[in-house]
């Protein structure tokens, strides 16, 4: 039985532009401390050094991964820093030559030979990065990570232990696959979202679990309103311009607010016509991935590249379907996305450096879909339902980001993954789940299996497709 993983694993609260390529490597800069103070040598440090490898080094700069493990290594954490001193404090680093290691004493640390891009791969995950400590009696200490997608982060001996010995999940209903989550909503007569409220219950107080889903509701209701509201051109060379500003404005004209929650009401009461339908849909997604590709605070759901899809969806729901929605549909929605992103990696990826972009797009639209689904009323087989048929036409995609950013085409492809999942949770309903063809877990297996059979050069190492067939100078 594999580990217990619950929604607040699989929708993180963290700074772009990537869950495994910035906020894995700074994860993993904080747990490297935390084992340098564990193990007692923290005040003995005089330098550090940090190896990047696959890729992690191939498009790590087009990520930020530099600067996140800075910030990490800081001791400036992705949850709470203030977005605006990120500048400041990188500026700090670069112009001193030094790093305040744990915001508690300082060490030499020049940023070009100190983080060090290895186009190598190491052989348990394309996502690899090792940290070394040189101690002041001549000693080191090293500790190599591995950033699996979604901001999850593992060690080499983390992995073997887990290949040796099963790790038994210690909720009501431990949950491999699609068909063991059926069967619970079966033999206890509730709903998905039921189900997966009752093994956060194992592992949270009520209140807890309530103001975590909302918090995390909160972060993606406020990054979609500053998207919204923020224009001109993204950080990263490729000159791309924000469009969710100018289309927000075409869409809402002169409305009077003054924050998020007053701006979400205005736009319910909203006349929206059939056409401005996915132009909303499209303006929520985009905004979303562009504060993700500014260095925004953003939900990984389930990774940073795809942030936009499940906030854009549940958008629609509040927005378009039913303006009578409250915190009840909005946790029952996260739990569902939740589950089923987490039946993903279990069964397959959610690392685009693993598995292609199907991987981050396709996993949040089959998310988005089956949470939709549910609040929409439909069964728990036809939430199942409407995840297969999201994934089923995300199979095969590829991640090439251009330059090694997260925008050209990871921005566009949010808006995509959410029209999708609002035409696969349509198609779900109209469905008998009994006339399903294709069960969720075959399409999860399909899915990995083409992961495993996807050249390389594709796989978020922008060596292949869009990365290589557009260059900086045609941007």
């Amino acid at each position: 039985m594999e580990e217990c993983i619950s929604v607040f694993d699989m929708l993180k609260i963290g700074v772009g532009p990537s869950s495994s390529h910035t906020l894995g490597p700074w994860r993993a800069a904080e747990r490297f401390l935390s084992e340098l103070k564990s193990e007692e040598i923290f005040l003995n440090v005089n330098r550090i050094t940090v190896d990047l490898y696959g890729s992690l080094s191939l498009t790590g700069k087009g990520h930020a991964t530099d600067l996140a493990i800075m910030l990490g290594l800081s001791g400036k954490d992705p949850e709470t820093i203030a977005i605006q001193s990120i500048s400041e404090i990188i500026g700090i680093i670069k112009k001193t030559n030094e790093i305040k290691l744990g915001n508690d004493f300082i060490i030499p640390f020049h940023f070009s030979q100190d983080i060090i891009f290895n186009k190598n791969f190491l052989p348990f995950h394309a996502n690899g990065l090792m940290f070394t400590a040189y101690l002041k009696n001549g000693n080191q200490y090293v500790s190599t990570f591995y950033s699996i997608g979604g901001g999850f982060v593992v060690k080499e001996e983390r992995i073997n232990a887990k290949k040796k010995m099963a790790i038994k999940c210690a909720f009501p209903f431990p949950i491999e696959n699609a068909s063991e989550l059926l069967q619970y909503t079966i033999s206890e007569n509730k709903l998905i979202s039921e189900i997966v409220y009752e093994n956060e219950k194992s592992m949270r107080t009520e209140v807890e679990i309530n103001s975590e889903l909302m918090r995390i509701w909160e972060t993606m209701l406020e990054c979609i309103y500053i998207g919204c509201h923020s224009e001109g051109i993204l950080p990263g060379g490729l000159n791309v311009r924000r469009r969710a500003f100018d289309m927000h404005q075409g869409l809402i004209g002169l409305a009077n607010y003054n924050s998020p929650q007053s701006w979400l009401d205005e736009i319910r009461k909203t006349e929206v016509k059939f056409r401005q339908i996915l132009q909303w849909v499209s303006c929520f997604a985009l905004a979303v991935n562009e504060v993700n590709a500014a260095l925004g605070r953003v939900v990984t759901a389930p990774t940073n590249g795809s942030a936009g899809v499940i906030p854009a969806v549940l958008m629609y729901y509040l927005v378009i379907e039913n303006h009578a929605a409250g915190e009840k549909e909005i946790k029952q929605f996260l739990m569902v996305a939740g589950e089923i992103g987490s039946i993903f990696k279990k069964g397959a990826t959610i690392s685009a450096a693993m598995g292609g972009c199907q991987a981050e797009i396709g996993v949040s639209s089959a998310m988005a879909a089956a949470a939709l689904t549910e609040v929409m009323g439909g069964s728990p087989a036809q939430v199942l339902m409407a995840a297969e048929i999201a994934m089923e036409h995300h199979l095969g995609m590829t991640c090439d980001p251009v330059g090694g950013l997260v925008q050209i085409p990871c921005i566009e492809r949010n808006t995509m993954g959410a029209i999708k999942a609002i035409n696969a949770a349509e198609l779900a309903m109209q469905t008998d789940a009994k006339n399903a063809k294709v069960p969720l877990d075959k399409v999860i297996a399909t899915m990995w299996k083409t992961a495993q059979d996807m050249n390389s050069k594709y796989k978020e190492t922008s060596e292949g497709g869009l990365a290589i067939a557009v260059n900086m100078a045609d941007c």
